[in-house]
């Protein structure tokens, strides 16, 4: 089952002409993923890697090839219109890996977003990726991962390829992966994922990367409390050593008060159950721990 994506998942691939386009393109359809077409403005019409199709909208992709996902790798100008485009076309997952995309276009995108029921993944993200199912929307390496029954799901993209290369070498494989992105405002939360985990058959554990800045823990920490989320949980919050008031990294990482400290964040974490690994190096050894002690290593 996973989460969010499986082997139904039909993509297009917005600005696919591009060279992170191209590139990903390439990566995801090696991975297993079925990527439908593509879309760029002006190029409709021709093809890229033999087979795919290029249109001119998101809603003649749609109309086309009936995808139900759509990935975007378009600059941060336009990449918050891409969002619209796809939402305002029928797709039900949007997943953007652009950086630098400005707070303010993705204060309505935000709005529109949750009011029309479509899931954004990002913007700022690796994406998402089902080892299980061997599908990829985004720029993960697809090699360090390994199919199994542990959940990853992080604000930092570089600690979830650290978290997923630490659980592969310990024999630990994931249900899915997924990079929610380190913005202030992104489409998916802590909360959104740990939901899906928990309806999800294929996933007994989950592993949660957080950050400094903003108070997605402590939601997430107040979600499981009112037993939204029942299943083990490991948990590590990076920034323990940052100093306030300065930006650690994602525009989303800053510590701008009491709530935004690591402390805080392991705190209200610890609170609920979650087991706390001390530091990003720990992960791999913490869930073995974890799972071993509740009998749900895969």
């Amino acid at each position: 089952m996973s989460i969010l994506v499986d082997k139904n998942t039909s993509v297009i691939v917005q600005g696919i002409t591009g060279r992170q386009g191209m590139f990903h393109t390439k990566q995801m359809l090696d991975y297993g993923t079925t990527i439908v077409g593509g879309v760029t403005p002006g190029r409709g019409g021709t093809s890229v890697m033999d087979s795919i199709p290029v249109f001119d909208s998101v809603k003649e992709a749609v109309k086309e090839t009936g995808a139900n996902a759509s990935i975007i790798y378009v600059p941060a100008s336009g990449a918050a219109d891409s969002i619209l485009e796809a939402a305002h076309s029928g797709i039900s997952l949007i997943v953007c890996i652009t950086e630098g995309v400005p707070t303010k276009d993705m204060i309505g995108v935000s709005r529109y977003i949750r009011e029309s029921g479509v899931t954004l993944i990002g913007p700022n993200c690796p994406g998402i990726i089902s080892p299980i199912h061997k599908c990829k929307l985004g720029i993960m390496p697809g090699e360090i991962h390994l199919p199994g029954s542990v959940g990853v799901v992080s604000r930092s993209g570089t600690l979830t390829y650290e978290a997923v290369h630490q659980l592969t070498q310990a024999g630990i494989g994931q249900s899915t992966c997924i990079g929610i992105g380190g913005d202030p405002i992104v489409g998916t939360s802590f909360v959104d994922v740990l939901g899906h985990f928990e309806a999800d058959p294929e996933t007994e554990a989950v592993v949660l990367i957080g950050e400094i800045g903003g108070t997605k823990e402590q939601e997430a920490a107040e979600f499981i409390r009112n037993g939204g989320y029942t299943k083990p949980l490991i948990a590590v919050i990076a920034g323990q050593s940052a100093p306030p008031g300065k930006r650690m990294g994602h525009a989303g990482a800053i510590v701008t008060g009491k709530a935004g400290l690591a402390s805080e964040k392991v705190k209200a974490l610890k609170e609920v159950g979650a087991f706390i690994a001390v530091t990003a190096g720990d992960i791999g050894t913490t869930t073995n721990s974890v799972l071993n002690s509740t009998n749900g290593r895969n």
